[in-house]
């Protein structure tokens, strides 16, 4: 057979190998929404996973006889997990919500279902029927903790059972199909030593951060989204003595920490009428009546930055908290920024003041593109000078390139004079 003859051949048989996985993928579908259809109108509350499964397998068998159909045993024994997730579970995302390796799950309408993975994201095998089932998933999700979503609630947000973090956003706003976004909770808090053998700093560096917060300095963690802020606020806070009476305030409540003396305060999003919200400026406000020696706040996005500030300002030393900033000098442009989303017309040299001589430590952590997260830079905020507040770098990541591989490497170097830290806490 000449060269020519062959290739168009094999071409031919990959084509139809093609076409025959794509028709039974199409039955498989097919089925998976009717067996859905059928369970739904089944009344198996009360039963056991094992006893689902002999349900479903049963309908199965009476569905292809009916049908006339053949699906292979590897498909049909997908086939009957899938259907079962649906049921006991939430379908598609179950085995990845059940994965540890698994950190953030996004679901970028029916057919794309992506993870983050060591840092890294990548594209799963698992799908959706439709965006119908899509919308089964999400409610499950949502109902149990008296949330709705619809086209006059299109976005939602919601932390789980578990502590993992929820979003949702539906058409018309997704034009690819209802989205969610699943940030897992760790189980297993990560603490300094891990961080120190993955690299995310050195020895050093945990040994100054762990007298910084012992001697109440006032402390903000900045970064992007997903660099590991919260992360490094959670293992901050285990400096703390477990003599001191701490109030957390978070959006949704991650944070995990050791001490006894711990009161964890969350928000509360609007009703259905759009009353009832509990900001976290309102948190932070009553917190300074619960007599706090540490004040704990997950994130500062708006005018609740003026009144942490000034809470630093007013004894409360050895606060903690993260804010979105890409480098150190960025924090204080930000924090002037939520300062003035708090609603006080003053003047830009008396918010850099507040912030001069409330913030005494900087910690800039990134995520670089091999998914290693690191402490990128340590900076002081040593006062004000000609209307400018001055920073000092203590600690830096030098970046080594190179180009025959992929990872990050480089060192962590002291570059600044550590300030003394007094007996009674700060400088």
């Amino acid at each position: 057979m000449a060269l020519y003859d062959r290739i168009r051949s094999r071409k031919q048989v990959d084509s139809k190998k093609v076409e025959a996985e794509q028709e039974v993928l199409e039955l498989t579908q097919k089925i998976r929404a009717e067996l859905l259809m059928e369970v739904q109108r089944a009344q198996w509350d009360g039963m056991t996973t094992e006893e689902v499964t002999q349900e479903v397998n049963k309908l199965l068998e009476s569905f292809l006889g009916e049908q006339k159909k053949f699906l292979p045993k590897e498909e049909r024994d997908r086939l009957v997990v899938q259907v079962v997730q649906d049921m006991t579970g939430l379908g598609p995302i179950q085995p990845l919500l059940d994965d540890e390796s698994v950190t953030e799950i996004m679901v970028n309408g029916p057919k794309q279902l992506w993870v983050e993975r060591g840092g890294k994201l990548e594209l799963t095998p698992h799908y959706f029927i439709n965006d119908d089932h899509v919308m089964n998933v999400i409610e499950k999700i949502i109902s149990p903790l008296g949330r709705r979503v619809d086209e006059s609630v299109p976005m939602v947000d919601a932390r789980l059972q578990d502590g993992s973090r929820f979003n949702a956003i539906i058409p018309p706003l997704a034009i690819n199909g209802p989205t969610m976004t699943i940030r897992k909770f760790r189980k297993d808090s990560m603490g300094i030593q891990q961080l120190i053998s993955f690299g995310t700093m050195s020895k050093e560096i945990a040994s100054f951060l762990e007298l910084a917060v012992r001697k109440r300095m006032n402390i903000l963690v900045a970064g992007g989204t997903g660099s590991g802020k919260t992360t490094m606020l959670n293992n901050l806070s285990s400096f703390i003595p477990h003599d001191e009476r701490i109030v957390t305030i978070e959006d949704a409540a991650e944070l995990q920490l050791i001490q006894p003396h711990v009161v964890r305060l969350e928000t509360r999003p609007p009703n259905i009428e759009s009353k009832g919200e509990i900001s976290i400026r309102d948190l932070v406000r009553n917190s300074l009546r619960m007599r706090p020696d540490r004040i704990i706040i997950g994130e500062v996005r708006g005018g609740e930055a003026l009144d942490m500030l000034q809470a630093m300002n007013t004894g409360h030393d050895g606060s903690l908290s993260t804010i979105h900033a890409n480098t150190p000098r960025d924090v204080l442009s930000r924090l002037e920024t939520l300062m003035l989303m708090s609603g006080y017309d003053l003047p830009h040299k008396a918010l850099r003041e507040q912030v001069a001589s409330a913030i005494d430590l900087i910690i800039q952590i990134n995520r670089f593109p091999d998914g290693t997260r690191k402490i990128t830079h340590i900076t002081h905020i040593d006062g004000m000078e000609n209307g400018v507040i001055t920073l000092q770098d203590l600690f830096l990541f030098e970046e080594t390139q190179t180009y025959q591989s992929t990872s990050v490497k480089g060192r962590f170097k002291q570059v600044g004079i550590l300030p003394e830290l007094n007996g009674s806490g700060r400088e």
